[in-house]
């Protein structure tokens, strides 16, 4: 990408969205029940966050308004008319060394939703990167990404933890929103530049200009940066994208040619948001838990919604759609996909053979009916990975005497 890249325009038909965000936005807003614990909140009126925030901000921090703050109102306003948002909102900055810009949607409608900017950005940012940064606040609130924010916070408050499969997608969810805010940023000024010198100076808390810092220099910079990740060496794991990321994808928004090179290009970001594991043996332990699962579950000639649920379940420990996965891997030979599996995780880790038996059992006892012919799949498979009928025996029994139920049926 080089200088002239850096301000070009983005090309007419090109949305902000990004489809993926969306469809995990609703799996994971049905998931929570969303419309009926909406509903449920706004009839008991528990919740107290938009009463916080609001005394918070009022009490504690400076409210952008025009007789007070009249070039910095205008420019709110001018971002905020250029991205089209007709709701009402308030600008706060608050006295923070933090280099960081949050919004928080209002809970009643008709209420104002908050965009706070803390005084660090002040010191950093020029006019034009300040129009990025609040039209990135905005934009969450025009893709109502913090609607969905504040039903996960309550129905998992601080305390609490989501289940491993949920916990991704949220994280998954957030990171893209993320871009979809920054496209909204970039709209705001149209300026791949500005965008770019935006990113760098919240991420280190430079001024550019003083420390001598090139665009072309922090392209370069981040061109290197962005080969780690693609080459599979770097994960992206904490609630943004890292910047190599960010700064990539408003490249593709703002020159991609057509929808369909923009969607390409985002395809190949959005595999590096997709990792879990980080390293080899992850990718064999997913596909020994699927074939491996798949072919005890069959031994007794029937896969049960329990057995299923099972691999689903440990699946999630790697992979964020792991019922993809497993639909991937059963199109293939399973077979061949469990012995590779078997072979290339005993020669990284020979230490996990009692482990991979250990979770062949939790399978077979998962649906809460043990037959013969699981029983002696599992002393076979124990065998070929160089445990003895003893050892076998012991580690069925261990789980049995521990998390064995008999099924309802059988008794009663």
């Amino acid at each position: 990408m080089d200088k002239k890249t850096t301000t070009r325009k983005r090309r007419s038909g090109l949305i902000p969205t990004i489809k993926l965000e969306q469809q995990l936005g609703k799996q994971i807003y049905n998931a929570l029940q969303g419309s009926v614990v909406e509903e449920v909140l706004r009839k008991v009126k528990t919740s107290s966050g938009d009463a916080y925030w609001r005394s918070s901000m009022e009490g504690h921090s400076l409210k952008v308004q025009e007789d007070l703050l009249p070039d910095f109102y205008a420019l709110c306003q001018e971002v905020k008319a250029k991205l089209g948002f007709n709701e009402p909102v308030d600008f706060y900055i608050t006295g923070n060394s933090e280099v960081n810009a949050f919004s928080i949607a209002a809970e009643d409608e008709g209420e104002p939703n908050i965009v706070n900017i803390n005084s660090a950005l002040f010191d950093l940012m020029t006019s034009d990167e300040l129009r990025f940064v609040i039209g990135h606040e905005l934009g969450h609130l025009i893709n109502k990404d913090t609607r969905l924010r504040r039903l996960i916070f309550f129905v998992f408050p601080p305390e609490t933890t989501p289940p491993v499969s949920l916990q991704y997608k949220i994280r998954l969810h957030g990171q893209l929103a993320e871009l979809v805010a920054d496209r909204y940023g970039y709209m705001a000024v149209e300026d791949l530049g500005v965008c770019v010198t935006a990113f760098f100076k919240m991420a280190s808390g430079l001024d550019l200009v003083k420390m001598n810092v090139s665009i072309d220099a922090l392209i370069a910079d981040n061109s290197r940066r962005l080969e780690y990740f693609l080459n599979d060496k770097g994960y992206s794991r904490s609630s943004h994208p890292v910047n190599p990321i960010r700064v990539q994808a408003l490249n593709l928004f703002a020159t991609a040619p057509s929808q369909k090179k923009l969607q390409e290009g985002m395809d190949q970001l959005i595999s590096i948001l997709l990792k879990v594991g980080d390293s080899e043996l992850d990718e064999y332990t997913a596909s020994f838990i699927v074939s491996a699962g798949l072919i005890v579950a069959n031994a007794d000639a029937a896969l049960n919604q329990d057995e299923f649920n099972r691999i689903v379940e440990t699946l999630s420990d790697l992979k964020i759609f792991p019922r993809a996965f497993i639909d991937q891997v059963a199109k293939g030979d399973i077979v061949k996909t469990f012995k590779d599996s078997v072979e290339n995780i005993l020669r990284i880790n020979p230490g996990m053979r009692e482990n991979m038996l250990a979770y062949m059992i939790q399978v077979v006892m998962s649906d809460k009916m043990i037959t013969n012919e699981e029983v002696e799949l599992l002393y076979g498979f124990g065998g070929d990975i160089g445990l003895s009928d003893i050892e076998v025996a012991n580690l069925i029994a261990d789980a049995i005497q521990k998390s064995y139920v008999p099924s309802i049926e059988s008794i009663s």
